[in-house]
């Protein structure tokens, strides 16, 4: 297998590194800042295709493969690298506050089981029994079965010291990264770190993915950042015990005693501050549900910049230019589709597999030439 260059140290880029490397490849990542920082570490790491409730049948038979494939992929990373990234299958529940809400849940829950999907009913007293936090105004959840989170920084250190026990070589650091090319396919790149001759490039750069230099313009991805601002809410341990999903956002509690309150999604460009009006919007969803959380402190407040891409799929392909692969633009569901696209991108570059004809560069000029 050709030495593997890898535009981006995020959960992405870093899982396809590990993927590439346990298969024998000489990789190496390029990032201008410390591994899975970014909407990596701004992420709440929930591992959720079925709450999600994506209507793309592509997409969510993307997410759902991989899912499948995390309880594997997080054991391997953590026995390569020895740290664990708490990675939890509990379930997921969905909270209602009037009727007609309950009555949506309970259609919701029907459907994901005649689709073969676990997912239970709660009455109002079966709910405060598994959440006690939540208000008593609740009138019921439903339990979405085998979904969850994984700490997605927890996940970023872990596959940092998986991929250097592999052999990756992780610069940081890095300025005016560049593509070197012909006009057939990939030589290496360029930065402030020298030249480095590549055999295969994979561009994992989240939302910077448009602006890598030295592309040509027909490999170029349309991706753009989306801005989602999140704060943490200091808990007992155990104060809360499922990931929720709650009217205006949801709450992932965290072994470590935080609680996350997300997250807002807004079309702001490269601004990543975080605003009053935001954070109040997310304190609003969370105290709504949980009036009892008002006693806690608020730790942290933070915000992230997610790849978009303009039908919220992601780009896990080949191009144009031979050696050069895209894995990028994957929106609110980065962690979840971890694995999945580092399988599908190292399947690529062994030239054994193709990847799926929804996630490609030609997917909106074929769309251009039937409209």
């Amino acid at each position: 297998m050709a030495d593997v260059a890898i535009a981006g140290g995020g959960i992405i880029g870093l899982s396809i590194a590990f993927e590439l490397a346990s298969r024998g490849a000489s990789v190496r990542v390029y990032d201008s800042a410390e591994p899975a920082r970014a909407a990596s570490w701004a992420a709440a790491g929930m591992l959720a295709p079925l709450t999600e409730r994506l209507a793309d049948d592509a997409m969510q038979a993307l997410c759902e493969a991989s899912l499948r494939r995390y309880p594997a992929f997080a054991s391997a990373i953590a026995n390569a690298g020895g740290v664990d990234p708490y990675l939890s299958l509990d379930g997921i529940l969905h909270t209602a506050y009037d009727d007609a809400s309950l009555e949506r849940l309970a259609a919701r829950g029907a459907a994901l089981e005649a689709a073969g999907h676990r997912a239970t009913l709660l009455e109002r007293a079966e709910t405060l029994l598994a959440e006690p936090a939540l208000g008593k105004h609740v009138r019921g959840a439903l339990l979405v079965e085998g979904e969850g989170q994984i700490d997605n920084r927890r996940l970023g250190r872990a596959l940092a010291a998986a991929c250097r026990a592999r052999g990756v070589r992780i610069h940081t650091g890095i300025e005016h990264l560049r593509i070197e090319c012909d006009a057939r396919r990939v030589l290496g790149v360029r930065s402030s770190a020298g030249y480095d001759p590549a055999g295969a490039i994979v561009n994992a750069a989240g939302a910077w993915a448009a602006q890598l230099e030295g592309v040509p313009q027909n490999c170029v991805p349309t991706v753009r950042p989306v801005k989602g601002q999140m704060l943490a809410i200091e808990i007992p341990k155990g104060f809360m015990r499922h990931t929720i999903w709650v009217p205006g956002g949801y709450l992932v509690p965290r072994r470590d005693g935080r609680l996350l309150v997300g997250a807002t999604v807004e079309e702001a460009g490269y601004d990543a501050r975080v605003t009053s009006g935001g954070i109040a919007s997310l304190l609003r969803a969370a105290l709504d549900a949980a009036p009892a959380l008002s006693a806690f402190s608020v730790s942290e407040t933070w915000a992230g910049l997610r790849p978009g891409t303009p039908d919220e799929r992601p780009y896990v392909c080949a191009t144009p230019l031979h050696g050069y692969y895209l894995a990028a633009g994957h929106y609110r569901n980065g962690i979840l589709l971890a694995p999945e696209t580092a399988t599908l991108v190292a399947g690529m570059v062994e030239g054994a597999a193709a990847g799926p004809p929804s996630f490609t560069l030609e997917r909106f000029s074929t769309k251009a030439r039937s409209a």
